[in-house]
């Protein structure tokens, strides 16, 4: 027998949790822009992440280690003022949290204040411990992101996926573990054997988000510019794309060159 799902108006951390009680599956998202994000939260995505994958999506970057503080809010404060319903979760950016916990407490104090944001997200385990403490030990919601973390590309020297090897999916359920108990609200967890990611997502009480983790989590997110096919160039096999948007675009644009230059348009009902 099914049980009816609960309604929500606005989406909180609490909320989520509630989800993973009631077996019901989280949908989240990126957005990065007051417009996309209108459309993301009119679709009831439960959580919007302002994602550090704007460096990539939005600025070009090969990695998205070149994105700042500053940029990082701003990409939020739009978004935030589009979402109505969804809980808005922001990076913090490589360099603003690692290596200092009173930064990283500024860089999240910063984001909270400046955009408006529900949450900050973190990439690590145990080496970003005091980060994580301190950050919640202010009253800001933290969540985890453990596997593949974007971030520490270089470290890794590539983006295959992680914890295959037996101490490293060991470390990764430790490291699950720590941040339930510090009190993050949820994990990512990115690029990692499907089997492991549902061990995790059993293992603690805390949602577990996955992307290239399997179906045994408790939600799935997905950049939105991939899903919707405006990326063509990346094909990771996690990936399901729902539109081909990069040629639908490009027919829509090749269309109105060929009507200007043809003196197409504007037509006379197209003009005052």
């Amino acid at each position: 027998m099914s049980v009816a799902k609960k309604e929500y108006k606005r989406v909180t951390v609490k909320s989520l949790i509630e989800m993973k009680q009631n077996g019901e599956k989280i949908s989240m998202l990126t957005s990065y822009d007051y417009s996309m994000a209108k459309i993301v939260d009119a679709a009831n995505v439960d959580v919007i992440l302002v994602g550090d994958s704007a460096s990539n999506v939005i600025a070009g970057h090969e990695t998205t280690l070149p994105i700042t503080l500053d940029q990082m809010i701003y990409h939020a404060s739009s978004v935030v003022r589009a979402a109505k319903r969804a809980l808005v979760v922001v990076d913090i950016p490589f360099g603003s949290y690692q290596s200092d916990s009173k930064e990283a407490l500024r860089s999240a104090i910063r984001i909270m204040k400046e955009s408006g944001g529900h949450a900050v997200k973190v990439e690590g385990g145990e080496e970003i411990q005091e980060s994580v403490k301190r950050i919640l030990q202010a009253g800001i919601p933290v969540m985890g992101h453990l596997g593949l973390t974007p971030q520490s590309i270089y470290k890794f020297g590539t983006y295959t996926v992680r914890a295959k090897e037996e101490a490293e999916a060991k470390k990764l359920k430790e490291d699950a573990k720590m941040l339930e108990e510090l009190g993050c609200f949820g994990i990512v967890l990115e690029k990692i054997p499907a089997k492991l990611a549902k061990e995790v997502a059993e293992s603690v009480s805390i949602p577990i988000i996955g992307i290239g983790a399997g179906n045994g989590v408790d939600g799935q997110v997905l950049v939105v510019h991939d899903l919707l096919g405006m990326t063509h160039e990346f094909n990771p096999r996690f990936l399901r794309r729902y539109m081909n948007l990069y040629e639908e675009m490009s027919g829509a644009i090749s269309q109105y060159v060929d009507d200007v230059k043809s003196k197409d348009f504007p037509n006379e009902d197209e003009q005052y």
